[in-house]
């Protein structure tokens, strides 16, 4: 189904891994781990670091919940300040990524083509609006698909501009934002981009909407800059159910690469709010068997820190060694 040479693993949870270098939990922050672009910068690089020598093959920017508007509010700078620091993020994850590599080299375990990739982390439309709403995608129905776009463009041409390697389009919650972002990826056809969904159970997305259904057809409607659908932040107890059927059954179309990267089990309730689990809390990741569904990037989402992704990335070399 998958080699494991089309495979990367991924990096884990930002928030949790930059919390050990910062000594603090900051997330009632509505800029959430961004903030440390402008008053912590080396405690981002670090947790960069952190992942690559733990094995991630492809690492995401610090700007999940860092839209133009967002950063203008919250820090009290300009548009062109705040467009800035998107690219200083794009700035601190390759500085990352050549430290590593500088580090490979003095080991002599150099591997020509196997440099690390720079994903720009582009987090969904309730996350700006710091009301939980990433969880259940209600804002797809009162805001326009021209709004989304409008919105989600600034940090899109920023991350291109500074140079990632592709985007990261996570935690969708609604088919209305889905569908933005798709018809906005063909403003920039040079760009390639995963797109993963956040998913109120083992079947539907937060709205409701049928997961299969809404992923295929969005990676049908743009393959050639689409480079996997799938799912993030969700328990992994959600991951086979979500994904399974995609690549069988003789799906229509031909194969679907997946993305998944789960969290260490925490999940939303509309009564109770984010429930969340201890950092310790034992994680079961199945990564094999997720590989086997058609997965070509995996890694972790909250609380999956960077030896956790190490565990992910000695299950994916074995796999390799084996094939």
């Amino acid at each position: 189904m998958t080699t494991m040479k089309h495979t990367k693993v991924l990096d884990g949870g930002f928030s949790g891994q930059l919390s050990r270098h910062v000594g603090t939990k900051y997330d009632d922050d509505p800029l959430w781990t961004a903030r440390f672009l402008q008053t912590n910068p080396s405690a981002v690089y670090s947790t960069h670091l952190d992942y690559l020598r733990a094995g991630a093959e492809v690492i995401e920017t610090n700007t999940y919940q860092a839209s133009v508007p967002g950063l203008m509010k919250y820090l009290n700078i300009s548009m062109d300040e705040s467009l800035a620091l998107l690219a200083k993020a794009v700035e601190l994850a390759k500085q990352a990524v050549d430290v590593y590599m500088k580090e490979r080299t003095n080991q002599g375990e150099l591997v020509i083509g196997r440099k690390p990739l720079v994903a720009g982390s582009c987090g969904p439309y309730g996350a700006c609006l710091h009301d939980k709403s990433e969880y259940t995608g209600a804002y797809g129905k009162s805001v326009s698909r021209q709004e989304l776009m409008d919105w989600h463009r600034p940090r899109v041409r920023a991350l291109l501009d500074a140079g990632v390697d592709l985007l990261a389009l996570e935690t969708v919650p609604c088919v209305e934002e889905a569908d933005a972002l798709v018809e906005l990826l063909r403003e920039f056809p040079r760009a390639r981009a995963w797109l993963s969904f956040s998913c109120r159970d083992e079947r539907r997305i937060a709205d409701g909407s049928d997961f299969q259904e809404v992923a295929v057809r969005c990676y049908r409607a743009l393959p050639e800059q689409i480079v996997a659908v799938g799912v993030n932040c969700v328990p992994p107890g959600y991951v086979k159910s979500l994904l399974e059927g995609v690549n069988t059954g003789g799906s229509r179309g031909g194969f679907v690469p997946l993305v998944v990267y789960p969290n260490r089990g925490g999940s939303y309730s509309e009564t109770d709010g984010w429930i969340p689990v201890p950092d310790d809390q034992r994680i079961n990741l199945p990564a094999l068997e997720w590989l086997d569904l058609g997965v070509r990037f995996i890694g972790g989402c909250c609380k999956v820190f960077a030896e956790d992704i190490a565990a992910i990335r000695s299950l994916v070399d074995r796999r390799r060694l084996a094939e």
